[in-house]
């Protein structure tokens, strides 16, 4: 009965995602690198780029411009999605793993999808 405790309570905090999806420590490092990311609730791309992250994305920066619009345009934002590391603009538009982990020198995962 013990036994069936362990291996149920261990396949329960497997499932449940404990410790965020594979993006977590790249997500992390992004934001501790003063990493932003600039973005609206209709901007099909900015769903794109959320998307790369999963789950994981809850760990990034993240800036919603409808509903803080002086803070984009202090940023100098002026498309979506916009990057900044800090304050300083990555550029406009869906950007790669690969550009994000050059530009904040975090370690780019190695389960990449769809990169």
């Amino acid at each position: 009965m013990k036994n069936k405790i362990i291996i149920g309570s261990t396949l329960l905090l497997l499932l449940s995602g404990c410790g965020g999806g594979p993006y977590k420590e790249f997500a992390q490092c992004l934001t501790d690198a003063n990493v932003v990311m600039y973005g609206t609730d209709w901007c099909s791309h900015c769903a794109d780029q959320k998307a790369m992250f999963g789950e994981d994305f809850d760990y990034i920066n993240y800036v919603n411009c409808d509903f803080n619009a002086d803070e984009c345009s202090a940023a100098g934002v002026y498309g979506y999605p916009t990057w900044t590391i800090d304050g300083e603009l990555l550029g406009a538009g869906v950007q790669t793993f690969q550009t994000l982990g050059k530009a904040a020198s975090c370690t780019v995962p190695t389960v990449v999808f769809g990169q």
